[in-house]
């Protein structure tokens, strides 16, 4: 069998990290699998603001066959599939998740599935200024200007055998909008996409600084195609999970002061002062990812993620406050109250909520009709001093007892 280059092999792989990556943190037992999904770019370098992509799709034959580039199917049972996050607008709730699904709902209970023009699966939602974006896998990112009546694809790029781009088949892990105009999409191997025009056109930007750092001789083929060595047995070293040159971006906000932050796998976490154009990086004190970061008033920021674990700072992440949880499952998603509150959700139906900055996490769990504690990705406090949860069992409404 012809050797396979490894800097492709790692890519498919980590790709498919990226379809199950809520799923990777269900249980509480070791959730290594989840942090060595490590690979390499392409050795093209996307540059610092390079040309604007407008409406990226690839050839016509593949247009025709890829899910990513068909409508969503309209299912009977979208509201009970894998959902990945939610927002809320004047319009009602919207929830996003895996086939294209894009949910809505006016009280959280009664669910309508929208005609959306991708398959892919959709990990994240935002809106701003009654505009919404959803985004997700093959760099999908789709939008609406009407309430969420129609939806139109602003962007594509799954992986063909005809394009080579760095970018081509890397999902969006989520959207940051500042207003109507101005947006960020990150993800996988610190992707990094802006738009000043609402989403029509995206613009790839470099996180990192410049170019990433280039990959050991050991990752890389040898000169005549042949796998440099055969010999499949791991080290101690090869299982070392160090930092890597592009990490995944998991999660961004915005803080009171303007300031915007990234966290990310194996304890990235980035942050900058002037709009996005600068980037400082920054190590968590925990190593392992951070799937969320939650920002209040001035450089109030909280990053949440693998093994229950969650991070607090007051000064954008020179110093950080670790917060007690008493969970060890992972944290998907989370919200932020008033006041420095918030509520947190994560595996096996983990809830922590806090009223305030001050006052700690209280562990409840979230139990569906059959007994079921599913995997949570997403919450928001309903009117009625309850919360609607999403995750793999779709969406539902919790009030804690």
């Amino acid at each position: 069998m012809p050797a396979i280059p490894l800097r492709r092999s790692r890519l498919a792989g980590a790709m498919l990290l990226a379809l199950a990556l809520p799923l990777s943190a269900q249980s509480p037992e070791p959730e290594i699998p989840a942090e060595e999904a490590s690979a390499e770019m392409a050795d093209a370098d996307p540059g610092m603001d390079a040309a604007p992509e407008e409406s990226v799709e690839p050839s016509a034959a593949v247009a025709a066959t890829d899910p990513a580039l068909l409508d969503a199917e309209i299912l009977p049972r979208a509201r009970r599939s894998l959902l990945l996050d939610v927002v809320r607008t004047n319009a009602g709730y919207f929830a996003v998740g895996e086939r294209g699904h894009v949910l809505v709902s006016e009280d959280g209970q009664a669910w309508t599935q929208a005609k959306v023009p991708t398959r892919a699966t959709l990990t994240t939602i935002a809106t701003a200024d009654g505009v919404l974006w959803a985004a997700g896998h093959d760099g999908v990112i789709v939008h609406s200007t009407d309430g969420g009546q129609t939806w139109t694809r602003r962007r594509a790029a799954p992986w063909s055998y005809d394009i080579v781009d760095p970018s081509e088949g890397v999902p969006v892990m989520d959207l940051l909008f500042t207003d109507a105009r101005n947006g960020f999409a990150i993800g996988a191997y610190s992707l990094m996409l802006v738009t000043s025009d609402g989403g029509v056109t995206w613009t790839p930007r470099s996180v990192l600084g410049g170019a990433a750092e280039e990959a050991s001789a050991a990752d890389e083929p040898a000169a005549d195609g042949v796998a440099a060595a055969e010999d499949w047995t791991f080290s101690d070293d090869d299982l070392m999970l160090d930092a890597e040159s592009d990490p995944h971006l998991n999660a961004m906000a915005r803080a009171g002061s303007g300031a915007l932050v990234i966290a990310g796998e194996r304890g990235t976490f980035m942050r900058s002062r002037d709009g996005g154009q600068t980037w400082e990086s920054k190590r968590l004190p925990y190593e392992g990812s951070m799937f969320g970061v939650l920002a209040w008033e001035d450089d109030h920021i909280l990053v949440y993620g693998l093994r229950g674990n969650v991070l607090e700072s007051r000064d954008l992440g020179d110093s950080w406050t670790e917060v007690e949880t008493g969970i060890t499952t992972s944290l998907m998603g989370g919200h932020a109250l008033p006041g420095g509150g918030a509520v947190l959700v994560g595996a096996n139906g983990a809830i922590l909520t806090r009223p305030d900055a001050d006052t700690p996490f209280t562990a409840t769990a979230y139990e569906m009709s059959t007994g079921e504690t599913p995997l949570l990705s997403g919450v928001l406090p309903v009117d009625d001093a309850g919360y609607l949860v999403i995750g793999d069992k779709g969406a539902d409404l919790y009030r804690p007892k």
